[in-house]
């Protein structure tokens, strides 16, 4: 009995310290039956290249944020209800140690700083997502029925429209279409669809994309004019995509890469059986993947 006291308030004074993290902004992470599993920081692969964000495992939830003040000062807090994820491992493409994280909301890719952690990572949420279905009486491959958001490619990914190949300038911007993911530019995305699992409002799709929806249902409106797309002389466009070079994603700087790469501390948990063990939250830990305690 004195053990699980223990447990209860200690699990309570570090999901606080979570909540403090990101200034009491949103709902309330304390519940009673909310376990913190383990805490750290991972790169997010975003529209503009890859950024460390912290996140935050508990047994029904993952959090992420934006680093303000490493160890202090989280902002932009979002979460995702565990039994909505799915992950799937990836090859090292964009970046090294990556893997997919998929919800009905948003999609992306994030990477440990090694192969260990990734894998720690995954089973993780893997065991967790399962015994929260467990507890809720799902079936554990109930998210396969789930219409998942695609990934965003990230805007360096293409110098070019990926729907009519028309070279992006200062003016001609990129976009992303929220149904594929694709960067296109604004004349190739002129449509709003819904999609109810990214949002309740129409979003912005591709013309590729409008045409498939269209066959689908009603979600895109069948007498909305589209305005053609200004095509370039095909020589032209090869030799566009034959000159330009592509950059490569890659860290801010050197300092930062060096700092995320901080092997992670492992701690051995005692407090029970039946639960997690718990992340350390202290500053000198704040670019580690994944931290228990």
């Amino acid at each position: 009995m004195a053990e699980q006291l223990t447990f209860s308030n200690t699990n309570r004074e570090r999901i606080q310290a979570v909540e403090n993290t990101f200034r009491r902004t949103g709902k309330s992470l304390l519940r009673p039956d909310r376990i913190l599993v383990g805490e750290g920081c991972l790169l997010k692969l975003c529209r503009h290249g890859p950024k460390p964000k912290v996140f935050f495992l508990f047994n029904d939830i993952l959090v992420y944020g934006s680093i303000m003040v490493p160890g202090h000062w989280n902002n932009k807090k979002k979460t995702i209800p565990l039994d909505e994820v799915e992950v799937e491992d990836m090859q090292d493409e964009t970046m090294a140690n990556q893997w997919l994280i998929r919800t009905p909301r948003k999609s992306f890719y994030v990477a440990a700083a090694s192969p260990d952690e990734k894998q720690a990572w995954m089973e993780h949420i893997e065991q967790y997502k399962a015994l929260l279905q467990q507890h809720k009486g799902r079936p554990t491959d109930s998210t396969a029925r789930m219409s998942f958001a695609a990934p965003w490619i990230p805007n360096m990914a293409s110098a070019i429209c990926m729907r009519c190949s028309d070279l992006f300038t200062i003016a001609h911007r990129r976009h992303h279409c929220r149904m594929c993911g694709y960067i296109v530019c604004g004349a190739c995305s002129k449509d709003r669809a819904l999609l109810l699992n990214i949002s309740s409002r129409p979003v912005r799709v591709c013309r590729h994309c409008v045409v498939y929806l269209q066959g689908q249902d009603d979600r895109v409106p069948r007498n909305k004019k589209q305005k053609r797309v200004k095509r370039k002389d095909m020589k032209k466009r090869s030799s566009v995509e034959d000159t330009t070079t592509l950059p490569q994603h890659e860290c801010s700087s050197e300092e930062e890469d060096s700092e995320y790469q901080v092997p992670t501390k492992w701690f051995s948990g005692a407090q029970q059986e039946n639960h997690s063990e718990y992340c350390n939250l202290r500053p000198e830990h704040r670019t580690r993947p994944l931290m228990t305690l």
